[in-house]
């Protein structure tokens, strides 16, 4: 008998952002955040941390329709504003898809995801789905990498991007920084 893993996902992101502070407007935007941030301060820079084909998270792999244990691209990068950390940004995308319009996903270096993508009317987003990490997360302790003093949470939204039937999962994780003016 096999068990689906959607009812799970859905357990553990939320549709909206609870008791979320001076985070929440950061989170329910949808427009580019690579946009708002680069109206924000003029110093904006994507920098790229890791690309690896590796296993994604158990609750990435029934967005991508991917079997358990099924490799993926894994990009990871740090958005900077006024060379301090703003967001870490994961994303997620198929082996399988690796072609036509997302085959520049392995080739991207210090270039925009999102802003690519909001760009493309082709591109359809599903809603933004939210969650608070705790230091247990392997995201919190991957964002928690590229800054001093951690909080004892960090704030994070996902949405899958999709085009021809391949999807992309985005994990944007909003570090302390992004509160300063």
């Amino acid at each position: 008998m096999r068990v689906s893993l959607k009812p799970i996902y859905q357990q553990h992101w939320l549709q909206k952002p609870f008791s979320a502070g001076g985070y929440q407007h950061w989170l329910i935007d949808n427009s580019s955040l690579t946009l708002r941030l680069q109206k924000r301060h003029h110093h904006f820079l994507v920098n790229p941390l890791s690309m690896l084909y590796t296993k994604p998270l158990p609750d990435e792999e029934p967005l991508l329709r991917l079997r358990a244990g099924q490799k993926a691209l894994v990009r990871e990068v740090l958005l900077l504003s006024n060379n301090q950390p703003v967001v870490f940004a994961h994303s997620v995308l198929s082996i399988d898809s690796l072609n036509g319009e997302w085959l520049g996903f392995s080739r991207l270096g210090s270039k925009s995801l999102g802003a690519a993508f909001l760009a493309n009317p082709k591109v359809k987003r599903t809603p933004l789905s939210f969650k608070k990490l705790s230091k247990r997360h392997v995201l919190y302790k991957q964002a928690a990498k590229q800054i001093k003093d951690a909080p004892n949470f960090l704030w994070a939204r996902r949405s899958v991007f999709s085009l021809h039937c391949a999807n992309i999962v985005v994990t944007e994780v909003f570090l302390p920084k992004i509160l300063e003016k």
